[in-house]
């Protein structure tokens, strides 16, 4: 499945952050974003996926071929690491074997029946980053996917990207590391800037829902 973004803007706070955003992701291929932080990655990330309106422009790709993952990792404290992955699944009509081989795969297996609680802030995160094996889906929307992780949990998630990549899947990703992913192309959002803030017009509830929280 193929991701186009075309002359794209998006807003945070009621002001626009990015315009005239445009670029092609195709399957097999990793695309990381880079700029300053507060340029708007998070925004634009959050736009792509539908959790808010664009200001104009086109996103192309159906979605439920779509899967982001947030800063936040997702999960219910209460449930285990191998429940919170099965609920997951049967929210993406995966089967009941996904969420064992997700948990293979972030070499989680030995801490399946620990509730999610109980985990480290890694152990946590890469629980949550197993989430995306279990959606099934194509193109995957990271935002700094490696916060909490050490260095030798970063080198497993980008074998993860790797893999997903070589099945013919999609990476969008925005981190300030490296991930050691020589085939990712890069995007600098600096480019897309605006020269000066200026509000969305007729903006002032996305303002307000600002205040309260609603947006990153």
């Amino acid at each position: 499945m193929e991701l186009r973004v075309g002359n794209l803007a998006v807003s945070r706070g009621g002001l626009v952050v990015l315009e005239g955003v445009g670029f092609t992701l195709h399957p097999g291929r990793a695309l990381v974003l880079r700029g300053a932080n507060g340029i708007g990655k998070t925004t634009l990330l959050r736009t792509i996926a539908g959790l808010q309106p664009a200001v104009c422009g086109e996103i192309s790709a159906a979605p439920e071929c779509l899967a982001y993952a947030s800063h936040a990792d997702g999960l219910k404290a209460a449930l285990s690491a191998r429940a919170n992955l099965s609920f997951w699944a049967s929210v993406f009509g995966t089967g009941r074997d996904a969420a064992g081989a997700a948990l293979e795969r972030m070499e989680l297996t030995g801490l399946q029946d620990r509730l999610a609680a109980q985990l480290s802030a890694g152990q946590k995160r890469r629980l949550g980053l197993a989430r995306l094996l279990v959606t099934g889906r194509p193109v995957w929307l990271l935002d700094e996917p490696t916060v909490s992780l050490d260095q030798a949990a970063v080198a497993l998630f980008a074998g993860v990207v790797r893999a997903h990549l070589a099945a013919g899947g999609s990476a969008l990703i925005a981190t300030h590391i490296d991930l050691g992913l020589d085939e990712a192309e890069t995007l600098d959002l600096g480019a897309f800037r605006p020269r000066q803030l200026r509000p969305v017009a007729g903006g002032f509830g996305e303002a307000f829902d600002d205040a309260t929280g609603a947006l990153p």
